[in-house]
C-alpha cells in the first residue's frame, strides 16, 4: 500500500552525520562558509560536497571511524523498521550523504537489509575524502542525488508514495509524493511553500499517522504529486 522513502542524515540519525563529519575535522568558519554558500543558492549540493572534501586532509582513519560510529540513531527507528515490515510497506532510503557512513551504522544498528542510494566516499590512504556522485542530475541542484528520480523509478501510480525528512535537500524531492512528514527546515520548507505535510518528532509519529491513513476507506492521493509525476513521465 505505501512506499516509504526515507531521509537518513538528521532523520535515521538523531544529527546530520555528514555536516558533523566536516565540523569535527575541518575548520568551523570554513564549512560555515561552505554551508552559507549552499543555503544561499550560490552553489549547488554536489558543489557544496566538493569544496568540503577537498578542504580536508590527513584524517587518521580510526579516529574518522570512531566518530561515525560515535553517531546515534533515532531510538525510534527500529520500531518503526518493525512496523513496515510487519505491514509490507516497503522501505528505501534516500541520502544526499554518503555511503562510507551509512554503510556502517546501517549495519550497526543490524540494518544493513535496507536498500539505499547515496552519494559515494573514498577514504584515501593519504587521508583524503574523494566523493563521487552516480545519481547526480543537472536539474538537482538541491540533492547531489537526484531523490525525485529514485521516487519515480522506485513508485508506481498504484502505490501511496511518502517521505519522510528534515533537511533541504528533500525539497525536491517531495514534490513527487502523496504524503510528506517533516520536521526542522523540511518543515520550514512546507509551511512557506504552503505544502500539506504531517509534522513529526519521532517515527513513533509516523506509526501513528500511518495507522490512521491505513484505516480510511478511501485515501486521495495529493493531486499536485500526481502532476508532477505525469510531468516528470512525459519528459523521459
Amino acid at each position: 500500500m505505501f512506499k516509504i522513502f526515507l531521509d537518513f542524515d538528521g532523520t535515521i540519525t538523531r544529527k546530520d552525520v555528514g555536516e558533523e563529519i566536516f565540523r569535527k575535522f575541518l575548520n568551523e568558519n570554513v564549512v560555515t562558509k561552505i554551508v552559507d554558500d549552499l543555503l544561499s543558492d550560490r552553489i549547488s549540493a554536489r558543489e557544496c560536497w566538493e569544496s568540503l572534501c577537498s578542504s580536508v586532509s590527513g584524517i587518521n582513519k580510526n579516529e574518522f571511524d570512531e566518530f561515525i560510529h560515535s553517531q546515534e540513531v533515532d531510538p525510534t527507528l527500529h520500531q518503526f523498521v518493525k512496523y513496515c515490515s510487519e505491514n509490507n510497506f516497503e522501505i528505501k532510503v534516500l541520502s544526499d550523504g554518503f555511503d562510507y557512513y551509512i554503510e556502517k551504522i546501517l549495519k550497526r544498528e543490524n540494518l544493513h537489509h535496507l536498500k539505499y542510494f547515496s552519494n559515494k566516499l573514498l577514504f584515501t590512504e593519504s587521508g583524503k575524502l574523494v566523493p563521487s556522485f552516480p545519481f547526480y542530475k543537472d536539474n538537482c541542484r538541491g540533492s547531489a542525488n537526484c531523490k525525485r528520480d529514485h521516487i519515480l523509478d522506485n513508485s508506481s501510480e498504484d502505490d501511496y508514495s511518502i517521505f519522510i525528512g528534515d533537511g533541504i535537500s528533500d525539497n525536491d524531492a517531495i514534490q513527487y509524493v502523496d504524503f510528506i512528514f517533516a520536521k526542522s527546515d523540511l518543515l520550514k520548507y512546507c509551511e512557506t511553500q504552503r505544502i500539506t505535510y504531517f509534522p513529526f518528532k519521532n517515527f513513533n509519529d509516523v506509526i501513528s499517522r500511518l495507522n490512521e491513513l491505513s484505516a480510511k476507506k478511501r485515501l486521495k492521493k495529493r493531486h499536485q504529486a500526481e502532476l508532477k509525476r505525469r510531468e516528470a513521465f512525459m519528459i523521459e
